[in-house]
């Protein structure tokens, strides 16, 4: 997916602030299930939740003010109850990567204690 870099993405020098890196990956993360009809309401209906249980960030190159960027998620691997995903960012007009990550989400139920991703759902990503 593209996001335009505006300025309230950047800290004072104009570079993306460091931590605005998570929003996209989550938005990446996000459109990746969505896609697969796995958004927050089908497991909310359910009574669970998907959360970030690691996050694992290699800031490569900055991006600046005005540039266009893209990010993806990678579906690397699946557990019981994980999912494992490989992410990164990458300057639209240059293909540079500015963001590799590794983030891995836990399916949490209504008491937040991990618990199994139910099968329909696994079958949605396999």
């Amino acid at each position: 997916m593209e996001h335009q870099i505006y300025y309230h993405d950047t800290d004072a020098g104009g570079i993306v602030y460091y931590a605005n890196y998570l929003k996209y990956l989550e938005e990446a993360r996000t459109e990746f299930l969505e896609a697969r009809g796995l958004g927050i309401q089908p497991f909310l209906k359910q009574g669970l939740l998907y959360a970030v249980r690691s996050c694992q960030i290699v800031y490569k190159a900055p991006a600046r003010y005005g540039d266009i960027i893209c990010s993806d998620a990678v579906l690397e691997k699946m557990t019981g109850a994980q999912l494992f995903f490989k992410q990164k960012v990458w300057q639209k007009a240059t293909n540079q990567v500015l963001v590799d990550a590794e983030v891995v989400l836990v399916c949490l139920n209504k008491d937040f204690k991990p618990c199994s991703i139910p099968a329909d759902m696994k079958a949605k990503l396999a």
